[in-house]
């Protein structure tokens, strides 16, 4: 179970935590969250590419570091990049000096101050140990697209249906979800380059 719209109430909460990006320009920010994986994210930088869109990538420390290739290809490309831990931790179930450790791994080899954390689940305590040194990025619109319960028509419909000026919106480029983002990110990139937007990384 996953919510497609973060909630008013949550952003409100958490308001330290960037959501969406406040514009009344016809912008859209793409994320994807797990990567670099081989089989999927060449597929994503060449599926923006047709599109002139930017991204910003939320990367796995342990796999930038299986595949240096692709992760300089991300940045040579022109697209941004984020910190999503080393070992892609879960906040809530990790105590803070373990997850501290793993962020600072894993900015050894992203070197951004960019940090989403995976599953959107960190301690307020947590946040405290690293609020000087990053920007905790949320999103407003979830895809659904690693739910193997999402079909790839509900997945678009997620983003089609909830996305507007400013918005931050979840992919990944991961092997389970593949399916979903192969069918739903082209038609999004042309929807919404067909309504006027353009897509520009954080």
């Amino acid at each position: 179970m996953y919510l497609v719209k973060s909630p008013f109430f949550l952003k409100k909460y958490y308001a330290n935590f960037i959501w969406k990006i406040p514009t009344t320009e016809k912008i859209i920010y793409l994320t994807f969250d797990d990567g670099p994986t081989p089989e999927i994210t060449e597929w994503t930088l060449t599926t923006l590419k047709k599109f002139n869109a930017k991204a910003t990538f939320f990367c796995i420390g342990n796999n930038v570091s299986k595949h240096p290739i692709i992760f300089n290809k991300i940045m040579r490309e022109g697209h941004a990049v984020g910190n999503h831990t080393h070992h892609h931790l879960n906040g809530w179930h990790t105590n803070n000096e373990t997850y501290l450790s793993n962020i600072k791994k894993c900015e050894e080899v992203v070197k951004s101050k960019l940090f989403r954390p995976p599953y959107g689940r960190i301690k307020k305590s947590q946040y405290e140990l690293i609020k000087n040194d990053y920007q905790v990025i949320m999103w407003d619109v979830l895809s659904g697209d690693f739910d193997p319960k999402t079909s790839p028509e509900k997945c678009l419909r997620n983003v089609i249906n909830n996305a507007t000026e400013g918005a931050i919106i979840v992919f990944h480029d991961s092997l389970k979800a593949t399916e979903n983002l192969k069918y739903t990110l082209p038609i999004v990139l042309s929807h919404f380059t067909e309504q006027g937007y353009r897509f520009e990384k954080l």
